[in-house]
């Protein structure tokens, strides 16, 4: 099939440019033409994660002039296994933040758009419109379907990839292709005519994943990418790769497309408003430093009791803690056993880094049945600033003797 260049070329390229990317435009179908292309490419990139950090690398490397970035999560110990744009150093930083200076140290002149914000039917058109391609490092169905749906009324590619445990799904998904390419339109609904039921479909922090694969298959969706900006090649359109990591096979499974997708039907639109509902009922209330050390105050007299949870994982614990705060890192609070561990007579403060990993384990404990739950807002970083601050009565002195977030890691 032949798809036309998606984009304009640039009238010439800088020479730092021209001398970085010199192997790539020695490539006969991609040449100085090409690579002009690439740089006036505008590629949004949904999830700084498993799938997206080989993607936004390499789109960096290959010249890529403007990548924006969606992600509202920060970097977790837990990530690093597969989310190779982010290092230790990152850990408690937004991602965006981590994955926009790993890119501009690959490719200082590329444009880093950073969407710090979670992607919702109310801001999906604004955050989508004005790119160029879309890659989807999405990892749950809700999203995948806005970004299909939203992909397909702006008339916008989407490169889209699966991947658990050790298997992966691969395709590109244009509703409506360009007239004369001889491609008929196909989306997300031709492959899953409907999202599937919740809990239906395991996730990675469930059934594992193999870090290595998301790096091949991110990598993949870059050169998906890169063939549609620049109009070379056989684009995965009407043709979903599948592999098996574990066999080393590589196989292709058809799809037909029926062209722009039907509205989401009256069950959809119920089921996304009930769980809209769900996520605002499960707001959590927040608790402060000067209201966690009055709390603790009442409990070292008697008055009071309740238990600090900490959700990060044990480096963190032992480079820095409040003191009695029970660590129960955000991966074992999330299974029925690790709950289980916990008092429910008891309310429960729960605090990380910063906030991001408090909020899902206080939703998680909040679903699971525990009734008093709050987060300490602002995490570790509001607790050493009110102990530094000597907010923290009997802290102060013995806390200038001990190792902190600042003096152990850098930025976190």
């Amino acid at each position: 099939m032949a798809i036309p260049p998606l984009v304009e070329p640039v009238d010439q390229l800088s020479a730092a440019e021209s001398v970085r990317t010199a192997r790539q435009r020695r490539l006969p179908q991609l040449n100085e033409l090409g690579q002009r292309r690439l740089a006036n490419a505008r590629i949004l990139v949904l999830g700084a994660g498993g799938l997206g950090s080989p993607a936004l690398l390499y789109l960096a490397a290959a010249g890529v002039g403007t990548i924006g970035i969606v992600d509202d999560d920060d970097v977790e110990p837990s990530n690093l296994q597969r989310q190779i744009v982010h290092g230790v150093t990152d850990v408690g930083r937004p991602k965006v933040a981590s994955a926009a200076e790993a890119i501009a140290r690959i490719a200082p002149e590329a444009t880093i758009i950073q969407h710090s914000e979670r992607l919702v039917a109310a801001n999906a058109a604004a955050v989508l419109g004005g790119y160029d391609v879309v890659i989807d490092g999405t990892d749950n169905f809700p999203t995948r379907f806005l970004v299909n749906d939203t992909c397909a009324a702006l008339g916008i590619p989407l490169v889209w990839a699966s991947v658990l445990r050790f298997d992966a799904q691969l395709t590109v998904f244009w509703a409506t292709p360009p007239a004369g390419s001889g491609v008929t339109g196909v989306h997300l609904r031709d492959l899953f005519p409907t999202p599937p039921a919740e809990g239906e479909v395991p996730n990675c922090a469930d059934a594992g994943v193999l870090g290595a694969l998301c790096g091949q298959v991110g990598s993949l969706m870059a050169t998906e990418t890169i063939k549609l900006v620049t109009g070379i090649g056989t684009p995965l359109i009407g043709r979903v790769l599948v592999i098996d990591a574990l066999s080393g096979r590589f196989s292709e499974v058809p799809l037909v497309g029926t062209g722009i997708p039907a509205a989401p039907t009256p069950a959809e639109t119920a089921a996304a408003q009930t769980a809209a509902a769900q996520e605002t009922a499960r707001t959590v209330p927040e608790v402060s430093t000067r209201d966690l050390v009055t709390r603790m105050a009442a409990r070292a007299a008697g008055q009071s009791d309740f238990l600090v949870v900490d959700v990060r994982e044990p480096s963190e614990h032992a480079e820095i803690s409040i003191p009695d705060a029970r660590l129960l890192p955000l991966g074992a609070l999330l299974t029925e056993e690790g709950r289980a561990t916990l008092p429910r007579d008891l309310p429960l403060v729960v605090h990380c880094h910063a906030g991001t990993r408090a909020n899902r384990a206080a939703a998680a404990l909040l679903a699971a049945g525990f009734t008093d739950v709050s987060v300490l807002s602002g995490g570790i970083v509001a607790w050493e600033a009110a102990v530094a601050a000597g907010e923290v009565p009997g802290l102060g002195d013995r806390w200038s003797s001990l190792p902190t977030a600042s003096s152990t890691t850098n930025a976190r």
